[in-house]
């Protein structure tokens, strides 16, 4: 049920303007954009996971962490493009529909990544591989740059109000399963295969694999519907009130400045501990190529609980009080747990690690669903691709590469934990000032969705908190207006 009335900014809530979520097409969409996104990741992550590999086969003339600098450093050059595929699959999505793009994105990204498993190496044709690979994975990060924004701005729109953290989180388990499933295979091929013939053609399995996953992918998302928020903002809206840059920048600036302050720390933190780490325990450490895989990736498998149960008590307790905690914890624990991962011992190691995954779990099962609740729906799609993909290219993409060279500069293995810090400590300012909370609540610009008709009766008894963003609204609507005269 969506609403087929006026704008809700301008007049009376009504019965009809109000959702009902069909909880099996709700839980239907989560699977399936979990799994587009699991298979996504999977498709970007493999990278990281084989990047000293990659390291050594494209850049040879250099050795040791240098050469893991340069590795990263094609890594993080697919961050620069992320903006502009955020900013053309966005402002797409906002126009045409959320689940066509997400399944355009997810094929191209299918088919770059298939290509870097093609490229020969330097050895065969020199400064050429390189430059191959730095265009694949430009391809990949101008895709990547609509996914993770879209899946977001999907399951948002497509969950009951007083669900959607917990089903949002199903999207961050959709992203540690692409990650595992990729780390499972790299650590797999590299036991049966050895280092040698992984060094020599088996570093290619994992990127072939991406053309059957991308397929399948394709097929889910395709056979998705259009979330009912995007419906409803299709009926009421006109021309001019499309998305559109300008909309975006002078009436929701506000909005895209403060998710680009959650996105730079959130991601700071994702991309230290979750890329990062299996080269740091590697090339840094002196762990042997599976036993760092190993460790990283059972420290995923156990993550995925703890995002579940965030996504579940943020929609009870709110999602402000979690991330706090999350980030107080890595404020006070990440160096006593990089002590345990310097330490040498295998169970102190894991122990670390494990410190650090739970902490960025608890926020991590939180972002899903509070970033797409900052913005409008009829620009929720573009503003959150600009602001996701501008934050993480600055901050997240290149973190591992100035973590591995701040680390070859001081020569101190204690460069990640002051660098989480300092991200943790900007996190807490920005949350505690400026994050409103909105667990339970509408998204802004969206009519209340319950999961069940007899909740319709409780909404209208209090009109205005069920359209808490009712003044925002009419202030940007005044302020298009006076913009008009």
């Amino acid at each position: 049920m969506v609403s087929k009335k006026g704008k809700l900014h301008t007049k009376k809530l009504e019965k009809d303007d109000i959702i009902v979520v069909d909880t099996k097409m709700a839980k239907k969409s989560v699977i399936a954009t979990a799994v587009g996104n699991a298979m996504e990741w999977f498709d970007f992550g493999i990278y990281s996971y084989l990047a000293v590999i990659l390291g050594a086969l494209f850049f040879p003339e250099f050795s040791g962490p240098l050469q893991l600098v340069f590795s990263f450093a094609t890594f993080a050059v697919a961050f620069l493009v992320r903006p502009f595929g955020g900013l053309f699959f966005g402002m797409l999505g906002d126009r045409l529909g959320r689940k066509k793009i997400l399944a355009i994105t997810l094929i191209i990204m299918a088919i770059a990544t298939l290509a870097i498993g093609l490229i020969p190496t330097y050895d065969s044709i020199g400064i050429t591989a390189p430059i191959l690979l730095l265009t694949a994975r430009l391809v990949q990060g101008f895709s990547a740059g609509g996914e993770y924004s879209g899946a977001m701005t999907y399951i948002a729109e497509s969950t009951a109000d007083k669900k959607r953290g917990f089903l949002s989180s199903g999207l961050e388990v959709g992203t540690l399963v692409g990650y595992i499933t990729g780390a499972g295979i790299v650590t797999l091929l590299t036991f049966l295969l050895g280092s040698e013939t992984m060094h020599e053609w088996g570093w290619r399995i994992p990127f072939f694999i991406a053309a059957p996953i991308g397929i399948i992918g394709f097929y889910l998302r395709n056979n998705l519907d259009e979330t009912p928020a995007f419906e409803s903002q299709e009926e009421e809206d006109n021309q001019e009130s499309k998305a559109s840059l300008k909309n975006i920048f002078i009436h929701h600036r506000k909005s895209l400045l403060i998710g680009l302050g959650l996105v730079s720390f959130y991601n700071t933190v994702y991309y230290v501990i979750l890329t990062y780490m299996p080269s740091h325990l590697n090339a840094v450490l002196g762990y042997g190529d599976t036993k760092g895989l190993l460790l990283i990736l059972v420290v995923m498998v156990i993550m995925i609980p703890f995002v579940l149960m965030a996504g579940y008590f943020s929609d009870r307790i709110g999602n402000k009080k979690i991330i706090l905690f999350g980030l107080s914890g890595m404020i006070v624990l990440s160096i006593p747990s990089f002590i345990l991962i310097g330490s040498g011992n295998n169970w102190l190691v894991f122990f670390g690690l494990m410190i650090l995954g739970a902490l960025l779990a608890s926020f991590q099962g939180i972002m899903p669903s509070l970033l797409p609740s900052l913005f409008f729906t009829e620009v929720r799609y573009g503003s959150l691709a600009i602001t996701y993909n501008v934050a993480t290219s600055v901050f997240g993409g290149t973190a591992p590469l100035v973590v591995s060279w701040l680390i070859s500069v001081t020569m101190s293995r204690m460069v990640p934990a002051y660098y989480i810090i300092f991200a943790s400590i900007i996190g807490i300012v920005i949350v505690a000032l400026f994050v409103v909370e909105t667990s339970g609540k509408s998204l802004r610009g969206q009519p209340p969705a319950v999961e069940k008709k007899q909740e319709i009766h409780d909404v209208l008894e209090e009109p205005e908190e069920a359209l808490w963003w009712k003044d925002e609204k009419r202030e940007i609507t005044e302020r298009k207006d006076d913009e008009n005269k």
